[in-house]
């Protein structure tokens, strides 16, 4: 059986308004010129291991953006370009020096503070935050447990264990792929590059025990052969691959909505909300909050459904609005006579839908403002004086927040012509 899947690390991504809202650089790998050859013993060496050929049409070289695999022959698409059998095992020397020094890793993590600055308004900047302070902890337990070996816990530098910590985190959560038994590390294959409309993936057979990657299309020897991770948004690119593409089809926001405090029906309306299956999310001290998350995706039809738009959140909207205890017992019993999901239709009374939509569109409409803001302010991509790793991360910070202002705005426009039609329809009654 033939299954291919790239491992995904789920996160909550969350843009930190309330509702009170209160969710690359382009590797232009085509254009890329011939690789730079450093060292041809991988490939050998991961052969005599496996005692078999792994490929015969690629070869291992660095080009502008780390290690790639580029064609070593004419390649037609349908050929197997490379073949993994599982029983490829350890004496992992030659591999490990193929992995990407630091200088060479864009995810998050390695970004300056002034950096980080550049996507503050994304959900990516806190995580990075997360992030770091989590890779602190741990070094400080290794240096804890490593005390009574000084002259060990003195040559462990927390940069040094970051570029480990990133390379064997990274290795499970970007490197790694699935299959019926579970998640592993396939060598050779995983210098392979991401393509987002890629349709060649790394399949595994569990059936003949091997992992191969059947190319899509041609390539021309000497041309950098890719492949599709997932269908990941710049966000998960950036943060876990430390790179982001200019038009990225699967990008989305994460937002994070609340239930104000000064609201007199705060606690009827959480408790509603929790009754029927919504989640409960903690704090950083871990205590109840009132607050969800929600991914939106962009909304493709200015007059459809709004595809995109989770029909939970405009749930939550709805009950945000309600101003009675009559009104959010109307929602419940009208869940209970459904289907269960609470105020997944339009409120009966119309200007109340109203009034949650456009609270929606406000919020979103900010966001989008602000997103906008962050992106003018990002200042010349490249300049005389900008050095070149700034340069590219000023890139990836654009394609980011560019990518989130497309979704916002899709979901703005679409709200806006939702209450434009039902303001509309009101009138003509």
């Amino acid at each position: 059986m033939l299954l291919g899947a790239r491992k995904i690390r789920w996160r909550l991504r969350r843009q930190h308004l309330s509702l009170s809202y209160t969710p690359s650089i382009k590797l232009n790998f085509h254009s890329l010129s011939q690789p730079k050859v450093e060292s041809d013993d991988f490939l050998p060496w991961l052969e005599r291991k496996a005692g078999a050929e792994i490929s015969s049409a690629l070869s291992i070289g660095k080009s502008a953006y780390g290690t790639s695999l580029f064609a070593s022959k004419s390649i037609t698409a349908g050929d197997c370009v490379l073949k993994v059998p599982y029983r490829v095992d350890s004496r992992w020397a030659p591999y490990i020096r193929w992995l990407p020094r630091p200088e060479e890793m864009h995810c998050t993590i390695f970004w300056s503070d002034d950096e980080l600055e550049l996507i503050r308004q994304s959900s990516v900047y806190q995580e990075t935050i997360n992030q770091r302070s989590q890779i602190k902890k741990e070094f400080l337990a290794i240096r804890t447990a490593l005390k009574n070996f000084p002259e060990m816990s003195k040559s462990i530098t927390y940069k040094d264990f970051m570029h480990a910590y990133a390379l064997v985190d990274f290795a499970v959560t970007s490197r790694a792929w699935g299959s019926m038994k579970g998640y592993s590390l396939i060598p050779f294959a995983d210098f392979l590059n991401h393509d987002g409309t890629s349709e060649s993936l790394v399949l595994s057979d569990n059936d003949k025990h091997f992992s191969e990657v059947i190319a899509d299309r041609n390539y021309a020897p000497g041309e950098q052969v890719l492949i599709r991770y997932g269908k990941f948004s710049n966000a998960t690119l950036l943060l876990d691959y430390g790179f982001t593409l200019s038009s990225n089809i699967h990008d989305q926001v994460e937002i994070q909505v609340n239930i104000p405090h000064h609201d007199v029906l705060r606690e009827m309306k959480w408790e509603l909300l929790k009754r029927h299956h919504r989640p409960i999310s903690n704090d950083v001290n871990g205590f109840d909050s009132s607050m969800d998350s929600f991914t939106i995706k962009e909304v493709r039809s200015g007059s459809g459904k709004g595809k995109g738009i989770p029909q939970s959140l405009r749930a939550f909207a709805r009950v945000l609005c309600c101003a009675s205890p009559q009104e959010l017992s109307d929602l419940a019993k009208e869940a209970a006579e459904h289907d269960g999901r609470l105020a997944r239709r339009p409120l009966i009374n119309s200007s109340r839908e109203i009034e949650a939509h456009q609270m929606l569109l406000s919020k979103l409409t900010q966001l989008a403002d602000d997103c906008d803001a962050s992106i003018k302010s990002l200042g010349p991509i490249s300049s005389p004086v900008t050095c070149e790793r700034l340069s590219i991360r000023r890139q990836m910070a654009q394609d980011l927040l560019n990518g989130e202002l497309r979704i916002l705005k899709s979901a703005s426009a679409w709200l806006r012509n939702y209450c434009d039609t039902l303001t509309t329809t009101d009138c003509y009654r």
